[in-house]
């Protein structure tokens, strides 16, 4: 028993004899064993801990545990209802359209968009005016379907309101728009929407929309 005791403590630093080792000063430290092999395993698994979820504990690499949108439009319907061509279509996606009330749409914000060489070449930021015109168009989509009563021959973006921009838009980001008709007269043409733009459930920008409309035999 004598020498078992002996040969563990030849494998302890001596300096470290009477006192745990603490990796550092706060709510997070932890107490470790004074063996310097037990030290870097602990020191491995507080690192993984502290830098987010262990996908290997979860079963599920990062890659796959993010569904993608659905798709309820693609481009080639979206191209179908309006008249925007490139590159100034800025609609990729419809994921959810509730007819003659709401429409919500993507926009996949890429380094290749062509505004992005000129704001600004040192910093990609989306131009707030593009966000606004990017929510009129997916009021667009919802204005020009037969339970409004739209034309693309006579559909007009009329006015903004109370508009905010909360955060940039950054190349990389995927915007997402959220517009909701609040008010329509269809005798004058006239309809107000709602609208409001995330970026990862985050609002970027929001505002009140006017928009003119009519039959395209007016």
């Amino acid at each position: 028993m004598a020498t078992t005791s002996n040969s563990r403590l030849s494998l302890t630093p001596s300096h470290s004899l009477n006192r745990p080792t603490t990796l550092f000063h706060s709510p997070l430290s932890v107490s470790l064993p004074r063996s310097p092999f037990h030290l870097s395993k602990s020191k491995i698994a507080i690192s993984c801990s502290l830098n987010g979820p262990d996908s290997t504990a979860e079963g599920i690499p990062i890659e796959k545990r993010y569904p993608a949108f659905p798709t309820v439009m693609d481009i080639n319907q979206i191209r179908d209802i309006l008249p925007h061509r490139f590159p100034f279509l800025l609609v990729d996606r419809v994921i959810e359209h509730n007819p003659g009330v709401s429409v919500v749409a993507i926009k996949n914000v890429t380094i290749n968009d062509n505004f992005f060489p000129g704001h600004f070449p040192e910093r990609p930021i989306m131009p707030g005016v593009l966000m606004v015109e990017a929510m009129a168009q997916v009021g667009g989509l919802v204005m020009l379907q037969p339970e409004v009563g739209g034309s693309r021959q006579n559909f007009f973006f009329a006015g903004i309101d109370k508009v905010r921009f909360r955060k940039p838009v950054i190349a990389g980001d995927t915007l997402v728009m959220r517009m909701t008709l609040t008010k329509l007269q269809k005798r004058f043409g006239i309809a107000k929407m709602e609208g409001k733009a995330y970026v990862g459930g985050e609002v970027v920008c929001e505002g009140e929309f006017l928009m003119a409309t009519g039959s395209g035999s007016e």
